[in-house]
C-alpha cells in the first residue's frame, strides 16, 4: 500500500472556500426560511423576506427565453407584496389549499455590486383537503440578493415556471 502525501492548500484557498460555502449555506437557509413561510401560510412574512423597493415577478418559461416582459404576477415592491398578502387573505374567495416547497441547492452565478445573482430549481406541490397532492408549479428563481443589517434579503425574485399552463388560477406566492 502506497502512500501520498497530502498537499495542504494555501490559508487563502481555504478561506475563500470557507466563504463560499458559508454564502451557499445563507443562501439556502434563507430560500428554506421563504418557502416555509408560504407552506406554513405566513402569508404576511412573505413581503418581509424582500427590500422595500423588491421585486417578484413570476414569468413563463417561453416569455422569459424569448425576453418578453409580461409577466403573470409582477410585484414592484413590498407594498404591493402586502396588497397582494391583503387580497389572499382577506378578499379572494377559493377553494383552499396547501402548498409543499420543494428546492435544490442553490447556484451562486455572479457576485457584484454587492448583490448576488443566484438560480435555485423549485417544486411546488399542491393539495386541497380531502384530496390526492399534485404537481402545482416547477421552475427556478432567479434572484438579486443583498446583505442588509438585517440578514439576506431579495432585491429580486424572478420565478420562470416552466409550465405553460397553471393549474387553476394562481393565487399563492411561488
Amino acid at each position: 500500500m502506497s502512500t501520498q502525501a497530502v498537499r495542504a492548500e494555501p490559508v487563502s484557498v481555504r478561506a475563500e472556500l470557507v466563504e463560499a460555502l458559508l454564502l451557499h449555506h445563507q443562501i439556502d437557509q434563507l430560500n428554506a426560511s421563504y418557502a416555509a413561510a408560504l407552506d406554513e401560510r405566513r402569508f404576511d412574512d412573505w413581503p418581509l423576506f424582500f427590500l422595500p423597493e423588491g421585486r417578484y415577478t413570476l414569468r413563463a418559461r417561453e416569455n422569459h427565453d424569448r425576453g418578453l416582459p409580461l409577466a403573470l404576477m409582477d410585484l414592484e415592491s413590498q407594498g404591493m407584496m402586502k396588497d397582494r398578502v391583503y387580497g389572499i387573505t382577506q378578499t379572494i374567495y377559493h377553494g383552499p389549499y396547501y402548498t409543499r416547497h420543494v428546492l435544490s441547492p442553490v447556484q451562486v452565478l455572479a457576485r457584484e455590486e454587492g448583490r448576488i445573482r443566484t438560480q435555485t430549481h423549485y417544486a411546488v406541490f399542491r393539495t386541497k383537503p380531502g384530496d390526492a397532492s399534485e404537481v402545482y408549479n416547477v421552475g427556478r428563481y432567479i434572484d438579486d440578493i443583498v446583505r442588509t443589517a438585517d440578514g439576506l434579503k431579495f432585491a429580486s425574485r424572478l420565478c420562470v415556471y416552466d409550465s405553460e399552463m397553471v393549474l387553476n388560477s394562481l393565487i399563492y406566492p411561488i
